[in-house]
Order: C-alpha cells, then sequence, then structure tokens
C-alpha cells in the first residue's frame, strides 16, 4: 500500500491520547515499533515497521508492506468521531 509521508502524519496526529499504546498491546509490538510505523526513528527501544518511504512531494511516499497498524488507527479515529 501507498501514502503521503504527510498523510501518515495526519492520521498519526489524529489518533487520541494513549492509541499507540494500545496499537501496540493489541499487536504485541513496542510502543516505539508502533511510533516508527509512523516515521519516529525509535530504534533503541522499538523495531523498523516494514515501511519504505521514498522523497518527493507532500513529504514523499511511504510503501508499507502491511497496514494492520494503519488500519486500527483509522478504526480509532473513526470511533472517536
Amino acid at each position: 500500500m501507498y501514502i503521503t509521508f504527510n498523510e501518515l502524519r495526519r492520521i498519526k496526529d489524529a489518533l487520541p491520547p494513549g492509541s499507540m499504546k494500545v496499537i501496540a498491546n493489541q499487536l504485541h509490538l513496542t510502543e516505539d515499533t508502533v511510533r516508527n510505523y509512523f516515521g519516529a526513528s525509535h530504534y533503541q527501544n522499538g523495531e523498523s515497521a516494514g515501511l519504505r518511504i521514498e522523497q518527493g512531494p507532500d513529504g514523499g511516499v511511504v510503501e508499507l508492506v502491511d497496514d494492520t497498524i494503519l488500519n486500527l488507527a483509522r478504526d480509532m479515529i473513526r470511533c472517536r468521531q
């Protein structure tokens, strides 16, 4: 799946407080791994989250190997509205 980096960040910014922990717990990941999925670089305590960023307009294009975290985030945002 492909998404712009800026759109990925907008989704992250729209998440309710504590969402990183909820997603991490549901998927048995560290919170830093979930943060890395949204563009952070917390590799001391987290792992790569299966994405590749290609520089370009709108922050560049992000190729997501697995969209599970993204889908959970979108569900959390929908429930919040």
